[in-house]
């Protein structure tokens, strides 16, 4: 990183996004590799997932249809029924099994990616085979940093709910204050994302992980939470850009040609696991713009015997041995 310490504190969104291209760029053998090893199978996983719900979509579909059409306790109705319980089934087993996948991938690509920008920021010396020594250490402290989340996410939703549902039998269906409140519920859900995203990379870094970590997280974020809730946006905006022309374009494109519909798959596959690789860079210089916007600078030699401590047997450091005393500019 060319950026000192002192100066991550005046990055803004351009900043942020021009230091992570920096690192990818500066350091682009061990990314390559790292993204060829779990980022690439996480975009692949993601957009086959898109493709096989919808033929499972229209396999149930063209059956329901034809339920529909069929006179009831029939033996070609009682056929159909089974056939489409069977493909729902099917469908949910898929559902389960590719959450499975995109979790356990997420987190692996995470646990990689931050130690390896934390190991570029104290000038450690990182291989490919470091880090993927370290990813199985690190990823089960993310694991229970997301199971918080999820707690916090589903907890949120439900009260978001019981709010929206006593103002519609209040003063009922009042399209503004319907409009306002799902205003208020997406800006808060965008928050608490932030706030995990940062949270994660809290977790590695620092000896806090689980609610502990949101609640780091929560206190670092103050200050720089529109900086770091509109690239999230931007993020964001880049994938439903990408999911979208996937759909047009391969899922949709029966117009096109199989060799095209593969060629744009394969197009789509590669911006998605770019964007990927750029969002877990940026969410860690977030972290280190927001430690400097704090004053809370980083022992660079300290953080550097922490992520050793993650190629031996784990010991967690505590945070007092990986930040120094607030420093003033």
């Amino acid at each position: 990183m060319d950026a000192d310490a002192e100066e991550f504190q005046f990055l803004g969104i351009v900043g942020i996004f021009k230091e992570s291209i920096k690192i990818i760029l500066s350091w682009r053998e061990i990314f390559i590799k790292i993204t060829l090893a779990l980022i690439l199978p996480l975009a692949f996983i993601f957009l086959a997932h898109i493709q096989v719900t919808e033929f499972f979509f229209a396999n149930i579909t063209n059956n329901q249809d034809s339920l529909d059409n069929t006179p009831e306790d029939s033996p070609t109705y009682n056929t159909i029924l089974d056939r489409l319980s069977s493909e729902w089934t099917a469908f949910w087993l898929f559902k389960a099994v590719y959450l499975l996948a995109v979790l356990i991938f997420s987190l692996l690509s995470t646990s990689a990616v931050v130690y390896t920008v934390a190991c570029i920021y104290t000038a450690k010396e990182i291989t490919f085979k470091k880090v993927m020594s370290v990813v199985p250490k690190v990823w089960k402290r993310l694991m229970v940093t997301f199971l918080w989340n999820f707690i916090i996410v589903f907890a949120y939703n439900i009260v978001a709910v019981l709010i929206i549902l006593i103002f519609l039998i209040l003063f009922g269906s009042a399209t503004m204050i319907i409009f306002v409140l799902l205003v208020l519920y997406s800006v808060g859900l965008v928050y608490i994302t932030v706030v995990w995203h940062l949270a994660s990379v809290v977790s590695v870094l620092e000896d806090s992980y689980g609610m502990q970590a949101m609640v780091k997280s929560k206190d670092l974020i103050k200050g720089k939470t529109q900086v770091a809730s509109a690239i999230f946006l931007v993020l964001n905006f880049g994938f439903a850009a990408i999911h979208s022309a996937f759909e047009k374009l391969v899922v949709h494109g029966f117009s096109l040609g199989i060799g095209d519909r593969v060629v744009f798959g394969i197009i789509c596959c590669m911006f998605l696991f770019v964007m990927m690789l750029l969002a877990l860079v940026v969410q860690t210089v977030i972290y280190f713009v927001c430690k400097s916007y704090h004053h809370e600078n980083i022992d660079k030699s300290c953080l550097a015997d922490h992520l050793e401590v993650y190629l031996g047997e784990y010991v967690p450091l505590h945070g007092k041995d990986i930040q120094l005393e607030n420093y003033y500019v």
